[in-house]
């Protein structure tokens, strides 16, 4: 499942999918999966081969979704729990049982699920904070492009940005990048006490050069058009083996990450998946505006990160 070639332009998420199907299905913990998005997910997943879903929640709920939308779900396994918080308790435990291997988002809220991930007995927190990754599959740019974080830390500050980058980056080793490269946004380039984002990237590749970040190539700050155009960071007199060949754009708060993703999918046509990170296991994160390719890939992404875990502590 390395990433030993480019995927082709412009199919790059369906590359990551037909790799994951080349392997082994994912045993997957579906979190109350009660109406049409969250078990309809599950179920096109395993039909393509990429998981193999335990669906978590209340049965009598589940059987009457599939029922209303004509979906056979009597090969897969069903525990029967009476609410959405004790099926996210349920499902977090199976992963700390090893009974299974990813977490899946069903018909629940993402801070009731990350709520139960992070327990601090029961849970499967890790040392690092946990974040959010957008893979994204822009027309204009030549290889995925990874945005982060753009659904869990609201306004992190540099210790939290570290672990946000690690994370990134060993997801990326997954993949089979040797070392990604990751553009630290600003409004700027320059390093401006008065922009706290400006401090932060000087003070992220410094942390790099020190060893504190590994496995990857940093620079910032960089401004997203410096990031992805190197004709602009020519035009500004800026040398950055970043510039123009970005892996990965670390934003400086989710607002402005979740505006870039959003921005590339909604005005250039850009297909995308997102995962959820630093914890014990993958956490597929599925948004009820997800068409099928997203949450296929989505899925494929976590096959990548169970199955080859190159880098994850």
């Amino acid at each position: 499942m390395i990433l030993s070639e480019k995927p082709p332009i412009h199919n790059q998420l369906e590359f990551f999918i037909d790799e994951a199907v080349k392997a082994r299905p994912v045993i997957t913990a579906v979190v109350h999966p009660v109406e049409h998005n969250g078990l309809m997910g599950a179920i096109e997943a395993a039909e393509r081969g990429l998981i193999v879903p335990i669906l978590v929640g209340p049965a009598a709920k589940i059987q009457a979704a599939a029922d209303k939308y004509e979906l056979n779900i009597d090969d897969y396994e069903l525990i029967d729990v009476e609410h959405s918080h004790a099926a996210a308790e349920q499902a977090v435990g199976l992963i700390r049982e090893a009974r299974a291997e990813t977490l899946m988002k069903g018909d629940l809220s993402t801070s009731e699920l990350l709520s139960a991930v992070i327990h601090k007995t029961l849970g499967i927190r890790t040392e690092r904070r946990q974040s959010h990754i957008f893979v994204l599959d822009v027309p204009n740019y030549h290889k995925p492009l990874m945005i982060t974080d753009a659904a869990i830390n609201v306004a992190p500050d540099l210790l939290t940005k570290r672990d946000i980058v690690q994370n990134a980056i060993d997801f990326c080793h997954a993949l089979g990048m040797k070392e990604p490269k990751v553009a630290i946004l600003a409004a700027v380039e320059k390093v401006k006490p008065t922009m706290q984002s400006t401090i932060d990237a000087a003070a992220l590749c410094k942390m790099a050069d020190r060893g504190q970040i590994t496995g990857a190539i940093l620079d910032g700050p960089l401004a997203f058009d410096n990031a992805i155009s190197l004709q602009a960071a020519i035009d500004k007199h800026i040398s950055s083996p970043v510039s123009g060949d970005a892996d990965i754009l670390l934003a400086p708060d989710l607002e402005s990450a979740n505006m870039i993703a959003k921005q590339l999918i909604y005005l250039a046509d850009a297909k995308s998946a997102g995962i959820a990170l630093g914890a014990r296991a993958p956490i597929i994160l599925n948004s009820r505006s997800d068409g099928t390719l997203a949450r296929l890939a989505s899925c494929a992404l976590a096959s990548h990160m169970v199955l080859h875990p190159q880098g994850v502590k």
